[in-house]
Order: C-alpha cells, then structure tokens, then sequence
C-alpha cells in the first residue's frame, strides 16, 4: 500500500484523497504525484468547472495535488468538515470566488 491514497469520482468530480501507510511526507508527496499522474494518464482529471477535494491531506501534499489539477479545472473547493461544505480555495472561473461555500 502506497503512503497516500487518492480515488478519483468523474462522475462527481470528487477527488477523495487519505493517507496510506506511514511515511515522511518526502515519501508521501512522491506518492501521491505518482497517482494523480496515474488518474491522468486512464484518463481522468481532465477538467472542468469545478473539482471538489475531500480527505486529510499533510500541507506539503495538498501543494503537490494542487498543482496537479489547478490548470484544468476553472476552480477547486476543498471539503470543510467543520462546515460541513466545501470551500472554494482557487479559482479562476468566474462562477465561483475564493471562500464560497458549496455542498
């Protein structure tokens, strides 16, 4: 098992990510680049209007995914357990700006 786990939902544009097997984050985001490009590469995370990010993620990792996926999608919301909503965290779609909250 990898260190970092990432699913990708196309049909909810849901990008479920956790982690793996402990690892330093050297190792995690080496992991995690490895899958998205993995994603990529069968096809999916492909673009859109909007990509929703849901899981636990070390800061270093969430760089390393968003970089991955921020030119192909208009903007990314990240999930908020707190509020129980996702919150627009990039954009560059004028649909939705930074801090909306969306279910």
């Amino acid at each position: 098992m990898a260190s970092f786990i990432i699913d990708f939902d196309p049909e909810r544009s849901v990008l479920n990510v956790k982690f793996g097997n402990p690892a330093t984050n050297a190792e995690i985001v080496q992991d995690a680049a490895r899958i998205l490009a993995e994603i990529k590469e069968d096809g999916g995370l492909q673009g859109g209007p909007l990509l929703r990010i849901n899981g636990p993620a070390s800061l270093p990792c969430a760089f390393t995914i968003g970089h991955a996926v921020f030119h192909a999608y208009g903007a990314i919301a990240v999930w908020d357990p707190k509020l129980q909503k996702y919150v627009v965290s990039i954009s560059h779609n004028p649909d939705y700006s930074i801090g909306d909250l969306i279910d």
